[in-house]
């Protein structure tokens, strides 16, 4: 009798492989899964295969990587329509890969997650950039590299431009790091996505799915003692007193000169009196 494994399942056998071997897309449309149950995967993979596909032949014989990156955003943005959702960008389906694909509306993150999987499928060389508040693509070809911004049609500027970016978010007020363009490996793209979503049911008081985003960031980034301090406390306020108590005491043990350490320690304390501690300035959004 063969067992039907959840989304949550298959997700975290997919985020134990090494980080080069890690299906990105099927690891973001697990997370998709566990908002749509009967989410076909296999399906929206094979879109990323035909967008691959549409690219290869509208090039011909034509190899030179600048060339099949210029048609793979062409195939991207100008045949398919994809584009950044500006009118409703802290809408959650712009997190989900499979409601991406489906309406062509998407936000950095996602819609760079469109460009490196299908990038990957024919060749080229590319990969996310953690940028501040914007994430990118970079192409890394032999004689130069270029940053691409997926939310702004694909958009290519070399890496001296990025001061752009930054300018549109600060004001001027921020000068670009080196640290701005480190490369983002495919965990850091899954806990980025993850963390968009922990943020935007926070805000809207939806406990139960921060929860399952904040679950999923600790099995990628276990050693992120400030998870454990939010899950805690979402807990307690879900009236699960034991299992926040547990996550709470982690969260302690493993940072004891955090500066809300000893607010956490007296949380703990009414907890464990079974006392109500006030949470509304608690949980970090």
């Amino acid at each position: 009798m063969s067992i039907t494994k959840s989304p949550r399942q298959r997700f975290v056998e997919e985020i134990r492989r090494p980080d080069s071997e890690l299906d990105l897309a099927r690891a973001a449309l697990l997370v998709a899964q566990e908002e749509y149950p009967q989410l076909p995967i296999e399906a929206y993979l094979a879109r990323l295969d035909q967008f691959a596909e549409d690219t290869r032949g509208r090039l011909g014989q034509e190899t030179a990587p600048l060339i099949v990156l210029q048609e793979l955003l062409d195939t991207v943005y100008r045949y398919h329509g994809f584009k950044g959702n500006r009118k409703a960008y802290y809408d959650p389906r712009n997190s989900f890969l499979n409601d991406v694909l489906d309406r062509r509306l998407g936000i950095p993150l996602s819609l760079g997650i469109v460009i490196l999987e299908v990038g990957w499928r024919v060749g080229l060389p590319l990969e996310g950039v953690s940028f501040p508040h914007h994430f990118l693509v970079r192409f890394s070809g032999d004689t130069v590299q270029l940053l691409v911004d997926p939310y702004d049609g694909g958009q290519i500027r070399f890496e001296d431009q990025a001061q752009e970016l930054l300018d549109r978010v600060y004001g001027g007020m921020v000068r670009v790091q080196p640290s701005f363009l480190k490369q983002a490996s495919r965990r850091d793209m899954l806990v980025r996505l993850l963390t968009n979503l922990k943020g935007l049911y926070l805000n809207a008081r939806d406990d139960r799915r921060a929860i399952g985003a904040v679950e999923r960031i600790l099995l990628l980034r276990p050693e992120a003692s400030p998870e454990h301090r939010t899950l805690g406390l979402l807990k307690a306020r879900m009236g699960l007193r034991e299992e926040a108590a547990e996550h709470l005491q982690t969260y302690l043990a493993s940072d004891p000169g955090a500066a809300d350490s000893l607010r956490i320690q007296t949380f703990l304390e009414k907890l464990g009196r079974g006392e109500e501690p006030e949470l509304e300035t608690e949980i970090d959004t």
